[in-house]
């Protein structure tokens, strides 16, 4: 028993480590994931490479094709737009309970959080001031206090890691990332759901319509 509850443990490990390198682009869409390579690499045998590799496929990051092997799932255009629309659902209906559970400290957290996605852009850290806007929308989905939301926007947001890599490229000027969260926190500020849901939408419809158009391009 405790031996099996160990290789679960080392199969997330590996898990996150693939789940990283698809996120910061290591690993790009389509390419395969070689078992052998990655077990040698990660200094273990290929029975945890292959648990983890099957929690990536039920997730949606991996595929298996037959005979060939685990591959990056390689998502078209339109799942994309599928996965931001229901990533907008859960944010706009977490942000309304969001404004009334909120506190001046989750405020402040909130708008430190912008501050240091300024300071990233400032120093030209993209990839870095990518991640910290997921933990931004994260927080807010938190703060909603429902974890099966939380929950489901780990989950989508996951299937839309490279998705939201390409975010830092959507902006000439990458301060303009983070200076679009600015409205969020004046309205959270003001404890405005109506206005708060109506920037949110604003805010999650530019990525969307900016990504899902990126992903166009590059498949034409």
């Amino acid at each position: 028993m405790f031996t099996e509850l160990e290789n679960t443990d080392l199969a997330n490990r590996i898990a996150n480590q693939v789940l990283m390198a698809i996120g910061d682009g290591r690993l790009r869409p389509g390419e395969k994931v070689g078992e052998a390579r990655l077990a040698r690499e990660l200094g273990t045998s290929r029975a945890p490479v292959r648990e983890a590799l099957r929690l990536l496929e039920s997730q949606g990051l991996i595929v298996t094709h037959p005979r060939r092997g685990f591959f990056v799932h390689a998502y078209e255009a339109d799942e994309l737009d599928e996965i931001y629309d229901l990533r907008e659902c859960l944010e706009l209906h977490a942000a309304g309970a969001a404004v009334e559970r909120m506190t001046e400290a989750d405020l402040d957290q909130l708008s430190g959080q912008v501050a240091l996605m300024k300071r990233l852009a400032h120093e030209g850290q993209l990839g870095e001031q990518v991640e910290q806007d997921y933990a931004f929308h994260r927080m807010l989905c938190e703060l909603g206090g429902n974890m099966r939301i939380v929950r489901l926007f780990d989950q989508i947001a996951t299937q839309l890691r490279a998705g939201i890599a390409l975010l830092g490229r959507v902006y000439d000027d990458p301060r303009e990332l983070a200076r679009a969260h600015d409205p969020l926190i004046e309205a959270l500020a003001a404890r405005d759901a109506e206005r708060l849901r109506t920037e949110l939408r604003e805010h999650l419809e530019d990525a969307r319509i900016h990504v899902v158009q990126l992903y166009r391009g590059n498949a034409g």
